[in-house]
């Protein structure tokens, strides 16, 4: 008999069942970072400061493209949730392979995307000329692997919403090895500089992309994918639009005060946009951490609204802001506090480690209430509201930061001004959602349709 990888989320105690849930998510996401971290160290040590900042440069932009259809995958999370809870095997099926035809599909647009439209939107950005033409070539070669890239998030979308977190994780593990091995052989041995870690990642991500496709084709359970029936159902495109699209919309537009702060960023010259990188990669591994728990919100509500089981929706929300207030204050403590090691992996340059500090100091302190927010907008769609905390988002942690920088950072051009804008937008947009989730609860356990929003 062969092993079942999946989790029943609507009965047993929910602190252990969380804990058990979210941390193969937590070293998934951690490895997946890898990928860049590996990216950026090596060309940190042997190729210099320059191609540092250019891969540097291009995450927040690449984010920024790509968010939208990992939207989309949250709303296939959330629509499989429900059906797994209800136990309705016709509609797990069809979704998944709806899912699946959206990823290679939105793979594929993504390439013209990123080849198109990288050099005018990194020169949009006041990406400096010393490091243009290398960030240009890295973003082109990256985006050749994202029909993978999307394939292995829709999959792992649908692993983690019937309570599969390990296998993506032993995947991504045997992805990450590979993408160390070509990094440091493109890099080191055929001096390829920035060409060779994007060509790298991208063999990485075919890698991770094949087993999760392999994994669902093998699976005797609800998740089995036949590519025979792999077709858009146009309600399940549909309702995974409705739930997955403002998720999606949220992380784009976000990515754009993001982007507008790497702009700011970049008017401090190549040495602050080192620092600024490795800082950024340092917070991620915090961040992605964090994330998972606003993932195992989501997927618990969802299926325990679809069980029916509403009882427990709300000791879901409370456990939840509780492991990731833990998990932030001590990752992005430790942070704070080891940084000067941490950057020193990065670079050995002393000006871009003081850089990097200085927004180590202001952001990794109080990471925590980045996750406090995200775990309240986990549970709010997972209830199956997700326009609501979206508009909130957008207001609360975007619009108020591009506001910020255009006045307050305006008339005072400092790093500090501009780190700032971070914790309190956290703070402000975490109460709102969480007296929004108050205001929604009642009605989500009256409906009984699971594509409300």
């Amino acid at each position: 008999m062969k092993r079942s990888y999946e989790m029943n989320m609507c009965k047993g105690p929910l602190f252990r069942q969380i804990i058990l849930f979210a941390i193969p998510l937590i070293l998934s996401g951690i490895l997946q970072l890898l990928f860049n971290a590996a990216d950026i160290i090596v060309v940190g040590r042997f190729s210099g400061s320059h191609a540092l900042a250019a891969v540097g440069s291009t995450s927040s932009l690449i984010n920024l493209l790509v968010n939208l259809f990992i939207g989309i995958s949250v709303g296939a999370n959330v629509l499989i949730g429900r059906y797994y809870g209800a136990n309705d095997r016709k509609n797990v099926e069809e979704t998944l392979h709806s899912a699946i035809f959206t990823a290679a599909v939105s793979g594929i647009v993504m390439i013209f995307v990123g080849i198109l439209l990288a050099r005018p939107l990194l020169e949009l950005m006041g990406t400096p000329d010393n490091v243009l033409d290398l960030a240009v070539l890295y973003m082109r070669i990256y985006f050749i692997g994202m029909p993978a890239f999307m394939i292995y998030n829709f999959g792992a979308a649908a692993l983690r919403s019937v309570g599969d977190t390990k296998r993506p994780l032993y995947f991504l593990l045997a992805a990450g090895i590979v993408n160390v091995l070509f990094n440091l052989l493109f890099v080191i041995v055929f001096h390829m500089g920035v060409a060779g870690v994007a060509i790298a990642t991208i063999i990485s991500q075919a890698i991770s992309a094949v087993l999760i496709v392999l994994s669902l084709q093998q699976s005797e359970g609800m998740l089995r994918l036949e590519w025979k029936k792999v077709r858009p159902h146009r309600d399940k495109i549909v309702q995974m639009m409705r739930i997955g699209l403002p998720a999606g919309l949220q992380g784009t537009i976000f990515n754009i005060s993001n982007v507008l702060i790497q702009s700011s960023v970049n008017s401090f010259g190549s040495i602050v946009m080192a620092g600024n990188t490795s800082a950024n990669n340092i917070e991620g591994f915090v961040y992605t951490s964090m994330n998972a728990i606003y993932q195992t919100s989501l997927s618990f509500t969802s299926q325990n609204m679809g069980a029916k089981q509403y009882h427990r929706v709300d000791r879901i929300l409370l456990i939840c802001l509780g492991v990731v207030a833990v998990v932030g204050i001590t990752l992005g403590g430790g942070a704070y506090l080891c940084g000067d090691l941490l950057l020193g992996i990065y670079s050995s340059d002393a000006q871009v480690i003081a850089a990097g500090l200085s927004r180590l100091s202001i952001v990794c302190a109080s990471y925590f209430l980045c996750g406090m927010m995200d775990v309240l907008v986990g549970s709010i769609r997972g209830l199956g509201y997700s326009i609501m905390p979206m508009i909130v988002s957008l207001i609360g942690a975007c619009l108020l930061r591009v506001i910020w920088i255009f006045t307050i950072f305006q008339a005072e051009h400092t790093l500090f001004s501009l780190y700032i804008s971070y914790p309190i937008s956290w703070l402000l947009t975490a109460m709102t959602h969480g007296i929004c989730y108050m205001a929604v609860r009642k009605k989500a356990f009256g409906k009984q349709s699971e594509n409300q929003i």
